[in-house]
């Protein structure tokens, strides 16, 4: 038979299908044209189409969440690694050397988690997904016990590991964890993945526990610290060092995108498995390194996070403010033992708008969280008041949600005493 000649590929009416379903169920993502302004953090500008000029905005969902990605010496630091070394990094490790910048950030960051080694990625998504497929396919009869709410960098990681067995245990549930460690062959490999500071819904894992149930029934910890890096501990080395057992955990996993706001992921763990994921990784070895002004200005924000706490205290007294006067005002929240502020919306469409007439009306800017990040029913803004957000900054925040969250029916008219949902 001979080709088909000007025929459209199926996958084409695949996906303005797909399309047309996300927008009809109100999840269709569009991107918000915000430029950060470094000198007034968390103030940014807006370009605005339908106006003439921009306008300033208030972000409130920034995952740099201690405003370290406009640290002056943060700065300083990339633009000296980029007149030093210039711009890029040449290729991988393996192919154009690495510098010492590479070097010294892998070691700074052993020595934040209390580890032997570190090993630095592209990013945090590829942290996880590299380092647990690697592991989880690097012995046979491998069997992966991942809490039901992981991230999905770490699920591509482990249903990207063939011929691996995946376990999920109820979220942050230890008794439905050892029911399954203990239903599961006693000499099979056993890995625990989950992660200290959940996202989207706050809250914070049993570590101690968790590691606990690892050396009882012999099994691997692989923890992921991304949203608790920078803001947990004495050093900002997470809630692992928050809770004095970070020796306890083998595997610790982090950003340098969010609490060190720069960018790239790292994992930290033994010499022995640092150096086992080095030499065999993929996501590793075949892509090209962070580039030097990049780990400049990260081993710039980790050493001076480390250094000095004010930053992290100033945090949670700001957040503890803010759910004071939301509650104040009547405004529903999600009382979490984290940093991160939900605020109950319950539906996508109606999440999106109330988030858009924040940004239109008020000039506040709070993400809509819908489907797939979190299950259907259950949407929300997610908010993360930082060191900088001022008290007039949040009266006029928490004034807007009142008023809208009213009008779009998410609070009763008749509701005026407060309380965390």
């Amino acid at each position: 038979m001979g080709a088909i000649k000007n025929a459209r590929h199926p996958f084409y009416n695949h996906c303005d299908e797909a399309l047309d379903r996300i927008r009809h169920a109100g999840r269709y993502r569009t991107f918000t044209p915000l430029s950060r302004q470094a000198e007034h953090f968390p103030v940014y500008e807006e370009e605005r189409q339908d106006v003439s000029g921009a306008r300033d905005v208030v972000v409130w969902s920034t995952n740099d969440y201690l405003g370290m990605g406009v640290v002056p010496e943060v700065q300083e630091a990339a633009i000296e690694a980029v007149r030093a070394h210039g711009a890029g990094a040449g290729g991988t490790r393996n192919i154009a050397g690495t510098s010492p910048l590479h070097n010294q950030l892998e070691a700074e960051l052993a020595a934040l988690h209390g580890k032997e080694a570190g090993l630095l990625f592209i990013s945090g998504y590829v942290s996880n997904q590299a380092s647990l497929q690697t592991i989880l396919t690097s012995m046979p009869g491998w069997i992966c016990f991942s809490d039901q709410l992981n991230h999905a960098s770490m699920i591509a990681g482990i249903k990207g590991a063939r011929g691996s067995q995946t376990v999920i245990f109820a979220h942050n549930d230890l008794a439905d964890l050892e029911a399954k460690l203990a239903a599961a062959p006693a000499d099979a490999p056993k890995l625990i993945a989950f992660e200290s500071v959940y996202s989207m819904d706050g809250d914070i894992s049993d570590i101690a526990g968790i590691c606990a149930l690892a050396r009882r029934y012999g099994a691997l910890t692989y923890l992921d610290e991304v949203h608790a890096v920078g803001l947990y501990g004495a050093e900002g080395g997470g809630v692992s060092q928050r809770d004095g057992v970070a020796d306890q955990v083998d595997i610790i996993e982090g950003t340098l995108a969010k609490g060190f706001g720069v960018h790239g992921g790292y994992i930290t763990a033994s010499a022995t498995i640092v150096d086992f994921l080095r030499s065999t990784a993929s996501g590793f070895i075949f892509t090209t390194a962070l580039p030097p002004c990049v780990v400049g200005a990260a081993l710039a924000s980790v050493r001076k996070v480390r250094a000095e706490s004010w930053r992290r205290e100033t945090l949670f007294e700001r957040v503890d403010m803010f759910r004071h006067k939301l509650r104040a005002a009547g405004v529903p929240f999600t009382m979490t033992p984290s940093h991160i502020v939900p605020i109950p919306v319950g539906d996508a469409e109606r999440c999106k708008r109330i988030s858009r007439r924040l940004l239109n009306e008020f000039g506040h800017y709070a993400t809509p969280i819908n489907y797939p990040t979190v299950p259907e029913g259950t949407e929300r803004l997610r908010l993360t008041p930082g060191p900088f957000h001022t008290d007039e900054m949040m009266d006029d925040m928490v004034r807007a949600l009142g008023l809208l969250l009213r009008e779009e029916g998410v609070i009763p008219a008749r509701e005026t005493a407060g309380q965390a949902a």
